[in-house]
């Protein structure tokens, strides 16, 4: 469990200076911010500054620790079960970037090798959508193997330190979807025509389309939304019944957090899901031959519209 909090509670601690009040913008300093864990010894942490701080080409940055302290504190909440002692290593650097530009995620290797065993990097996408985060450079980095969990941990602490206050239950909600996509990746990682980004590209599209009909959506509406993102992910013969509910149940609680009543939500999610699949294009070119494409979408979008038209 200790290990657990270590890659997005870093990750997204250095949101905090950057971010507003349930995240519509970010922080007015353009400074990146680097997250650093409080357990890595002083040649990791080095180590760790300079694998980060390489896309920055010697420009100016700031630092933030992340202890134990911050995972009791924010991440308990939650239902995790962190102590003042529980240990966090990996790492982040956060860059503002221009409005529009969407999230961008990427897990750098620390001495060749790559440490982040469990958590992905449209996996942290996602959970900083909802957490309220919008247009960043994330970088992720770890000196020694986790899995990768507890990403809202250093969100917590820097908004607290930044003077804001945050929304729990949203916060709660984006924990929660990391730990059910990441539990979900892990049961398919073997079979046959899945993929984590087919995964989150469903659910960043679900969100989208929530987002086009409003924080008022239903349940049922949510649950149709959801099935089909998953056809038209081809994941309708991999996704289990009780995965399925998984989702529908993180989705419905991102909707009871307010995540939807930020006016930038929806855009962030089309953007993300573009990103996805630019960054998975041998598989999407696959899944989204013209035919395939033509009939889910317009599947999709006569749903949609449907169910905003009930709403107006």
């Amino acid at each position: 469990m200790k290990k657990i909090i270590t890659m997005i509670s870093i990750l997204l601690a250095s949101w905090t200076f950057l971010a507003f009040n349930h995240g519509q913008a970010l922080a007015d300093t353009e400074t990146p911010v680097v997250t650093l864990g409080g357990s890595l010894t002083a040649s990791q942490r080095q180590g760790t500054i300079d694998t980060l701080t390489q896309p920055l080409n010697g420009s100016n940055y700031q630092t933030i620790t992340v202890t134990g302290s911050d995972l009791v504190k924010y991440l308990n909440p939650s239902g995790d079960n962190f102590t003042t002692s529980s240990g966090v290593w990996s790492s982040a650097m956060i860059q503002k970037t221009s409005s529009g530009s969407g999230i961008n995620v990427k897990i750098l290797s620390y001495n060749g090798k790559n440490n982040i065993t469990t958590i992905t990097a449209n996996q942290y996408k996602n959970a900083a959508l909802t957490a309220g985060i919008t247009d960043a450079n994330i970088y992720v980095t770890s000196a020694v193997p986790i899995d990768g969990s507890g990403a809202l941990a250093g969100v917590y602490a820097a908004y607290a330190k930044n003077g804001n206050s945050l929304n729990q239950e949203q916060v709660n909600a984006a924990q929660d979807e990391i730990n059910t996509l990441s539990g979900i990746t892990q049961e398919n990682k073997d079979k046959d025509g899945y993929t984590d980004s087919q995964l989150n590209n469903a659910v960043a599209g679900a969100k989208s389309q929530m987002a086009k009909v409003g924080n008022n959506i239903s349940d049922s509406q949510i649950r149709d939304i959801v099935t089909n993102q998953i056809n038209i992910n081809h994941l309708g013969d991999t996704i289990t019944n009780e995965q399925k509910n998984q989702i529908v149940n993180i989705l419905i609680e991102i909707r009871d957090s307010g995540a939807l009543k930020n006016s930038n939500f929806k855009q962030q999610a089309a953007e993300l899901s573009k990103q996805i699949q630019a960054g998975a294009k041998n598989i999407f070119d696959k899944l989204n031959t013209p035919e395939n494409r033509n009939f889910f979408q317009q599947l999709i979008d006569s749903i949609v519209n449907f169910f905003t038209s009930l709403f107006k």
